[in-house]
């Protein structure tokens, strides 16, 4: 035999490869938001000014949603292109930038650290980036695949940035959630 795989094997590989990454890429996403107390009902987050072009906050769990799903599915594609040339650093800066994106919510929401989730997304988008060319050598469809997310991330560096400059008296505060109440 002279080839290594037919074209099936290589879809049915593919197919495997994302019938798991992509709904564990998807899991982590959700989680990484719900336990973080991501939302626009948030108090702390209804405080903040918003700045122009913010999205309707219904957009952010769609977009997410599918840009997880693309996530998993690119890694899929590079995961099963086995005995490619640098597809174990690919996957290994994949999962870092990964943990680097899961880590923004919880900083963003939970901790309230607008100035730390800004620090964390402007390294994601080199993480991002990085991986985009790795996969790139691979599979360019897998980093076409990333190529929607770079885009919503680098439109999310701008949203925290500008939200910042609107709302640096909340960065790092925690309401106390006391209430006040006066009797007459």
């Amino acid at each position: 035999m002279n080839f290594l795989a037919s074209t099936w094997q290589l879809r049915a590989g593919v197919i495997r490869w994302a019938l798991v990454c992509a709904p564990v890429v998807l899991i982590l996403g959700i989680l990484s938001g719900v336990l973080s107390g991501s939302g626009a009902d948030e108090a702390w987050f209804a405080a903040l000014r918003k700045p122009i072009g913010y999205p309707p906050p219904a957009a952010f769990g769609l977009v997410w949603s599918v840009l997880y799903i693309l996530m998993g599915l690119a890694l899929a594609v590079v995961l099963s292109a086995a005995g490619a040339r640098g597809r174990g650093l690919a996957a290994l800066v994949f999962a870092v930038q990964l943990a680097i994106n899961l880590a923004w919510s919880p900083l963003f929401f939970g901790a309230h650290r607008i100035t730390g989730a800004l620090v964390d997304i402007l390294l994601l988008d080199a993480a991002v980036v990085l991986t985009i060319v790795l996969f790139a050598r691979i599979r360019p469809s897998a980093a076409w695949l990333l190529a929607p997310y770079l885009a919503w991330i680098l439109f999310a560096t701008y949203l925290n940035y500008a939200i910042l400059q609107d709302n640096r008296d909340l960065d790092g505060v925690h309401p106390s959630g006391a209430v006040e109440r006066i009797e007459f």
